[in-house]
């Protein structure tokens, strides 16, 4: 298993990790949001419960006052008729058990007047009131509109009437229920469960109380019908019957601390994302410059080691050409002696900004396979087609292209196995030269289209696996152009292309001033 693998298995293998961590995370929050959603529900049903419970009592109370109201009518008919009895009775007539109901009222305040509504007498009235005549008839407007008067007739053609309001007792149930009801609506306002609550009439158009929503907006019928809306949505509104066949309904919403919890994970999970993308991006970014580090002193001890051999095989060609030795063995040494000089002098490039020249393409790539031909498999076939057979002018350095036309060609020669056709072919556009090195060998996976230019992809048994990475960066980097794999297909071959710029310089100044590394 290459180097690049088992990266790539180690990235997976945290990813997933981290998934399962975040997934987990996610479910336990979701476990107490629901927990506490729970909760906050049965707190309203059990506040709801106990508002049905205030409001039987309301309904309870309200059916004594009603019964009260109607015995104290009854007393107040019995109270007329005795003094009608007293007042037509005759002279030996026993009055006694009517003057004792007569003296009995000493709760209801009663007022009688003649048929032409003049006051003749009143009863329970405070001394300051029952002797001031102004303050009598300002009662008696009063006790007409709460109560009908009761008609006593004590001859053919005399009537009196009696107007009364209720006894004391009356009024302390009265201001109990009133208490009540007040208590009732403070409840809805005031609820444990800390939520918005909207309480309204049957109609569920009327607002009789609300809580812990926005008071500047509460008279705006337009914001109220959009909450009930969206309380309505989130949860089914609890019913309260307040007795005569009346009911109301209350609705409610998460609560402010739930609606955040809901989200925490989210905004907890973005702040750790972004911490790790920026911590990863800083340590790769360091270990890059420390690799790349590693990396230009190793090629240049690597050209400076190369050096003290290549003088001495250059001394000794010259020996050979002093013993007769065949000319053309002497200049394919030669060559290759030419070829370690590049290859040292690419190494000794590595770490610094060499300048790109405006070279002809033609010529470069001729040079590439005359080298090659010689060098590698009678089996494999070149053929190079470029649009224009003189020159096509490209922004080049041309040692380090030479590795990137290297590289690639024996990458193909192992995928052909030592047999079959590369063919090149340069095409000159107006502002960039596009070439194309395809292969008859074995292709790749389409996965793979990305991921051979990654340090440590490798296919090959042998290997380090940077001789593509190398590539893509001596075009991208420092060539400021792109490599891609153009098109593969399994057992039929494949297809890398090159893009290059043809100008340098723009302004006097060079557009690319990157080191290679």
């Amino acid at each position: 298993m290459n180097i690049y693998s088992k990266k790539q298995r180690w990235k997976y293998g945290l990813a997933v990790v981290a998934a399962i961590i975040i997934l987990l995370s996610l479910w336990y929050t979701n476990v107490l949001v629901n927990k506490i959603a729970s909760e906050e529900k049965l707190k309203v049903k059990s506040w709801a419960e106990a508002i049905v419970k205030k409001a039987e009592l309301v309904n309870y109370t309200n059916e004594l006052f009603n019964t009260i109201s109607e015995e104290e009518r009854k007393r107040v008919e019995i109270w007329a008729e005795a003094n009608r009895r007293v007042v037509t009775s005759g002279v030996d007539e026993d009055l006694s058990f009517y003057t004792q109901i007569l003296f009995s009222n000493t709760t209801i305040p009663l007022i009688l007047t003649d048929g032409k509504g003049t006051i003749v007498s009143n009863k329970n009235f405070s001394e300051a009131i029952s002797q001031n005549k102004d303050s009598l008839i300002l009662e008696l407007e009063a006790l007409k509109e709460k109560n009908e008067p009761i008609e006593i007739a004590y001859y053919k053609n005399e009537r009196n009437y009696l107007y009364y309001k209720e006894s004391k007792v009356f009024s302390e149930l009265r201001k109990v229920l009133q208490n009540q009801i007040e208590s009732l609506n403070n409840d809805i306002i005031i609820n444990s469960a800390s939520v918005p609550v909207i309480y309204t009439d049957s109609s569920q158009s009327a607002v009789i109380a609300f809580g812990n929503i926005d008071t500047t907006k509460s008279k705006d019928s337009t914001y109220i019908a959009q909450q009930i809306f969206e309380m309505k949505a989130q949860n089914k509104p609890i019913q309260i019957d307040i007795g005569n066949e009346d009911i109301n309904y209350i609705y409610y919403a998460d609560s402010p601390l739930l609606k955040q919890l809901k989200i925490y994970p989210f905004i907890q999970f973005g702040i750790i994302a972004l911490f790790l993308i920026i911590a990863y991006y800083l340590f790769s970014t360091a270990r890059n410059v420390e690799q790349n580090q590693v990396w230009v002193g190793m090629a240049k001890e690597t050209a400076h080691q190369l050096g003290t051999p290549l003088s001495s095989l250059l001394a000794w060609l010259e020996v050979l050409k002093m013993k007769n030795v065949d000319n053309s063995t002497i200049d394919e040494m030669g060559n290759d002696v030419k070829r370690l000089e590049t290859i040292t002098e690419r190494f000794s490039k590595i770490g610094s900004v060499p300048s790109l020249q405006q070279e002809n393409l033609n010529t470069v790539i001729q040079n590439s396979l005359a080298y090659f031909r010689a060098r590698i498999s009678q089996k494999v076939q070149f053929s190079f087609e470029t649009s224009d057979q003189e020159e096509v002018i490209a922004s080049l350095n041309v040692p380090l292209f030479e590795w990137v036309l290297e590289n690639i060609i024996k990458n193909a020669v192992d995928a052909m196995d030592g047999n079959g056709q590369i063919k090149i072919q340069i095409i000159d556009q107006t502002q960039y030269v596009y070439i194309d090195i395809t292969d008859n060998g074995k292709g790749m996976l389409k996965s793979q289209k990305k991921t051979i230019f990654e340090p440590g992809f490798t296919t090959k048994k042998r290997g380090w696996g940077l001789g593509l990475s190398l590539t893509k960066r001596i075009v991208e980097n420092y060539h400021a152009g792109k490599i891609f794999v153009k098109s593969t297909e399994i057992d039929k071959g494949t297809t890398f292309r090159i893009v290059l710029n043809k100008i340098t310089k723009q302004n006097g100044r060079n557009l690319h001033s990157r080191s290679f590394l």
